[in-house]
């Protein structure tokens, strides 16, 4: 088995795109810029909120100085609603608790700003996950594999004993840019295709299967 499985998090561990899409388009409406529907935030995610912020607004007024007034409308409003809709996906509870019975380590490796994962790992998981990094201030995020480093240090495991989840081509790039094993599951934001595409070694339909490709390498 591995000894260390890292997770995304948003798509990957929590379904979080009712409240991210939500914060989205309060902020986007608190300037009048049109909003959008939760399909097309899932296109928007999986780079940190900058990344998601400048996505959704038109293009024309893109400028840094008016993503991060967007952004700090969206932060105040996330804040306080992050939870509203976020829960985990079926049976990823039950993974976790069964890979930690069988001495297997879990992380967390996510651009979502370190705040937020803390908080929500703290809060969703209860002490199933050891470590979480998450999108940080001068640190490069994910394609970046610097994290996946981190974790493996941190955690005491050679590369060849870990493996990679996520649910978009970023964490098959992540992964590979690691040289780790990689995952893709299917019931997240992006579809079989850009998993596919990205060179997921393995891919998953649900947390059962995800916990087999890890436990019986």
């Amino acid at each position: 088995m591995y000894q260390l499985a890292i997770f995304d998090l948003d798509g990957t561990l929590l379904d979080t795109i009712q409240d991210l899409c939500n914060a989205c388009n309060h902020a986007l409406a608190y300037f009048g810029y049109k909003t959008h529907d939760i399909e097309a935030c899932k296109y928007f995610v999986g780079s940190g909120i900058y990344k998601l912020i400048e996505r959704a607004l038109p293009e024309e007024v893109r400028d840094e100085a008016n993503v991060l007034k967007v952004k700090a409308v969206f932060d105040a409003y996330y804040a306080a609603h992050s939870e509203e809709y976020t829960k985990p996906y079926d049976g990823i509870l039950e993974m976790l608790e069964s890979l930690n019975a069988k001495g297997v380590k879990c992380a967390v490796l996510t651009n979502k700003a370190q705040v937020y994962a803390q908080e929500l790992v703290d809060r969703q998981f209860k002490g199933l996950v050891e470590e979480v990094i998450g999108q940080r201030e001068g640190i490069p995020s994910k394609p970046n594999p610097v994290g996946i480093y981190e974790l493996l240090n941190t955690l005491n495991v050679a590369k060849e004993n870990c493996i990679y989840i996520g649910d978009s081509d970023i964490d098959m790039y992540t992964a590979a840019n690691a040289q780790v094993t990689s995952v893709g599951v299917l019931w997240g934001f992006r579809t079989k295709e850009e998993l596919i595409s990205a060179d997921a070694k393995y891919l998953a339909k649900s947390p059962v299967e995800l916990e087999v490709l890890i436990l019986n390498r």
